[in-house]
């Protein structure tokens, strides 16, 4: 077996991106561990450092696009305190609450109280991925603006 033949790990510096994080979470007063560029989180993810996990909707993912093997667990957009039970619920049986994750929504609202409430009921290590998959309109960023991978 040569070294062609081994995959790739990518080497990131988890800690400087997580410190990162966590400045951005201290300048902004946020109530969870802090918030990732999309590029830092497909790096984290890749080095299987953190869970990617996507809060759209499922019509988003269909129509809009989503990245591969990023598990759904969607947030609910009316917020009453059932539907927020039921969110904590998936999070709980999909996820290790000891093991940080990342949340990306469409432009990073949702995903940023995705990661507050994770935050709250027992998942120290949450981020929100900034500016989400699409972006802010006009603007140009977000993850597919990034240039990063994902699929329809």
């Amino acid at each position: 077996m040569s070294a062609r033949d081994v995959e790739e790990v990518p080497v990131v510096d988890a800690a400087a991106i997580f410190e990162r994080a966590a400045a951005r979470s201290r300048e902004d007063g946020l109530r969870y561990a802090g918030a990732v560029t999309p590029g830092e989180a497909w790096d984290l993810a890749q080095a299987g450092e953190a869970a990617l996990v996507d809060v759209r909707t499922p019509f988003e993912l269909a129509t809009v696009g989503r990245i591969e093997d990023v598990p759904l667990i969607e947030w609910p957009r009316d917020g009453d305190d059932e539907a927020i039970d039921r969110f904590v619920g998936e999070l709980r049986a999909k996820l290790d609450p000891v093991k940080p994750v990342l949340f990306i929504c469409r432009s990073g609202v949702r995903s940023h109280y995705a990661a507050h409430v994770a935050s709250a009921v027992g998942f120290p290590r949450a981020y929100n991925v900034l500016e989400g998959f699409e972006g802010h309109p006009g603007a140009g960023d977000g993850w597919r603006a990034a240039g990063l991978p994902w699929t329809r």
